[in-house]
């Protein structure tokens, strides 16, 4: 081989090698410290936990959630317990004609008409008693909250025996009732007391 072919086959060799250097020297793609921070990337935040609903998506509170949202102390057991008792006591007191009693635990609406028979009866020479044979059963029917008042709604299913005495004599009758009570609380009151509001007969 000549001096003159040694010289070409090193230029190219020269060549090639400039350009495997070229290609294999450069770097690809980015790295490490030059990712950005992810907290820097438009919606990479919002992936790290859901996003929670807005009132558009899920719509006002309502029922027992809503009551709950403005009391959240409010325990239904416990209601049930006040509003058991308070249908004992009102039942018992309008057999008695007993107004002081009734009167912190009824509306205006509901003591109107009970303050009409109670003096009914006492015209006529009524007078009545009541015993409960057996606690009366009461099941929470459901609460609506409109503003700052919650109403709610119970069933009472009781059985007691009635004692009454008129100009005809005596008598004594075992009844069997069932109705639904609406109670009423303005939620804005320091007073944690439900009233009675309104009285519907439903199917025993």
């Amino acid at each position: 081989m000549t001096t003159l072919e040694l010289i070409i086959l090193a230029a190219l060799a020269g060549v090639v090698l400039f350009q495997l250097y070229a290609v294999l020297g450069r770097r690809v793609g980015r790295g490490p410290g030059e990712l950005p921070h992810p907290q820097a990337v438009a919606g990479a935040g919002d992936l790290a936990k859901p996003a929670q609903p807005t009132l558009e998506e899920t719509g006002p509170l309502t029922g027992l959630a809503a009551l709950k949202a403005r009391d959240p102390g409010f325990d239904i057991a416990q209601f049930l317990s006040g509003a058991r008792s308070a249908y004992q006591m009102v039942v018992k007191a309008f057999a008695a004609g007993d107004r002081a009693t009734l009167k912190p635990l009824l509306s205006g609406d509901v003591m109107g008409p009970f303050e009409a028979a109670m003096a009914q009866r006492e015209a006529e020479g009524r007078s009545e008693s009541v015993d409960f044979l057996s606690p009366p059963r009461a099941d929470f029917e459901g609460v609506d909250v409109v503003g700052d008042v919650a109403k709610a709604a119970v069933r009472f299913l009781a059985e007691y025996r009635k004692r009454s005495k008129g100009p005809e004599g005596e008598a004594v009758d075992d009844l069997r009732t069932a109705e639904i009570w609406t109670f009423e609380r303005n939620l804005k009151s320091r007073d944690p007391n439900w009233t009675l509001i309104h009285v519907d007969a439903a199917e025993a």
